[in-house]
C-alpha cells in the first residue's frame, strides 16, 4: 500500500473520517482556520486571517471514540501530532497519519519491552516500510496497551 498523498488540512480530516467510518469508530473534529486561530501562529495580529503569503492557515484537532484512545492535531505546516492513550508521536507527516491509524485500529501496531534499557515503547509499523517508536512514560498501561504487548 502507498502513502496517500493529503495537500490540505481538510483532505487529512476526511482521510480520518472514512477510516473511522470503516472500522466503526466515532470522530469529534475542531477546526481552527485564519492566521489568528491557529496555535503556531501566536505573533499573528488579532483578527488576521491570511499568512502574509496569502495564504489560509488550516488547523484541525480530530478526536477519535473508543479504544484505544486517539487524538490528530493537523497543523497547516503539513505535520500531525497522534496521541494513542497517552503516548504522544510528534511531527507525522500528514501523508503517513492514514497509514498510522490504520496501523493502530488494524493490529499491527505493538507495545514492546525490554529489560535493558528498561522501558516499555509503542511502535507503530507503517505499510510503506516506516515505524514509528515512542517511550511509554505512564508506568500502568491502558487495557488496549496492555492487550497489544509483544
Amino acid at each position: 500500500m502507498e502513502r496517500v498523498h493529503l495537500p490540505t488540512t481538510e483532505s487529512a480530516v476526511v482521510a480520518i473520517r472514512d477510516l473511522a467510518g470503516e472500522f466503526g469508530v466515532r470522530t469529534t473534529v475542531t477546526d481552527d482556520v485564519g492566521a489568528d486561530q491557529v496555535s503556531r501562529r501566536t505573533s499573528a495580529a488579532l483578527f488576521t486571517v491570511f499568512d502574509p503569503d496569502g495564504s489560509l492557515p488550516h488547523e484541525a484537532f480530530v478526536e477519535l471514540a473508543g479504544s484505544p484512545c486517539v487524538s490528530v492535531r493537523l497543523s497547516p505546516e503539513g505535520d500531525a501530532r497522534i496521541t494513542v492513550d497517552g503516548v504522544e508521536f510528534h511531527d507525522v507527516p500528514r501523508d503517513s497519519v492514514p497509514g498510522f491509524l490504520r496501523s493502530v485500529y488494524g493490529g499491527p501496531a505493538r507495545t514492546e519491552g525490554r529489560l535493558f534499557p528498561p522501558g516499555q515503547w509503542l511502535v507503530v509499523p507503517l505499510p510503506v516500510d516506516e515505524t514509528y517508536r515512542e517511550l511509554i512514560v505512564d508506568v500502568g498501561l491502558t487495557p488496549w496497551l496492555a492487550r497489544s504487548a509483544r
